[in-house]
C-alpha cells in the first residue's frame, strides 16, 4: 500500500490480486441474498482503498486495515437497509456460480465428478454457515477469509479477545455439528 501511495499502479494490482477473492467472499457470505449486493460492497471497498492511498498509514497489517474498511462498509450497508442482523446467504445455485467465477480454475475442476463433489461439499458448508449466528459468523469469516488473528479481530470489532475466541469456538462447534448432521 505504501508503494501504491507513492504512485505504483502495479502495487495496487498486486494488493487487489492478493485480497480480492477473500474480500469478495467475505461480502458474499454476508450479502442479503444478492450477488449484486456483494459485488457492490466489494467494489465500494476497493474504491475506498484506492481513495485512501495518500492517507494510508501503517498502524497494523494491511489485511487488518482492509477488513476494518470492509466491515465498516458492511455495517453502513446494514444501517442503510435498517437491517437488525446479518442477512442470509443467497440461494445455492447463485452462490456456487458466483464462487466459481471468483475462484481460480484448478485441475480438480477438469474432472466433472470431483467438481460436482466439491460443489456439493461447498454447498453443505455454506448452508451450515448460514445457520451460524451473525456475530459468530462475522468472527469466523474475518478469521478464515481475512486471515486475521484473534487480537486483530478483537481490535477491529472493539470486543475483548476472549469474546472473539468464544465466538470462534461456538462458530466452529456449530459448523461441525451441522456438517455431521448432513453426512
Amino acid at each position: 500500500m505504501l508503494a501504491y501511495a507513492r504512485g505504483s499502479v502495479r502495487a495496487f494490482e498486486q494488493l487487489y490480486a492478493r485480497h480480492k477473492g477473500a474480500t469478495y467472499r467475505y461480502f458474499l457470505r454476508h450479502a442479503d441474498g444478492h450477488v449484486a449486493t456483494a459485488e457492490e460492497l466489494h467494489q465500494d471497498l476497493w474504491m475506498r482503498v484506492a481513495g485512501s492511498r495518500e492517507r494510508y498509514a501503517v498502524r497494523a497489517r494491511f489485511a487488518t486495515w482492509l477488513y476494518t474498511l470492509a466491515r465498516h462498509r458492511l455495517i453502513d450497508h446494514w444501517r442503510s437497509r435498517h437491517a437488525v442482523d446479518i442477512a442470509s446467504l443467497e440461494d445455492e445455485a447463485t452462490r456456487i456460480a458466483a464462487e466459481e467465477i471468483a475462484a481460480p480454475m484448478s485441475a480438480a475442476q477438469d474432472d466433472p465428478l470431483r467438481a460436482t463433489m466439491d460443489a456439493q461439499a461447498r454447498g453443505r458448508l455454506l448452508r451450515a454457515l448460514s445457520e451460524v449466528p451473525p456475530l459468530q459468523r462475522d468472527a469466523f469469516l474475518l478469521h478464515i477469509e481475512g486471515g486475521l488473528s484473534l487480537e486483530e479481530i478483537a481490535e477491529l470489532t472493539g470486543r475483548p479477545a476472549e469474546t472473539i475466541k468464544s465466538r470462534l469456538r461456538y462458530a466452529y462447534r456449530k459448523l461441525r455439528a451441522a456438517l455431521e448432521e448432513l453426512q
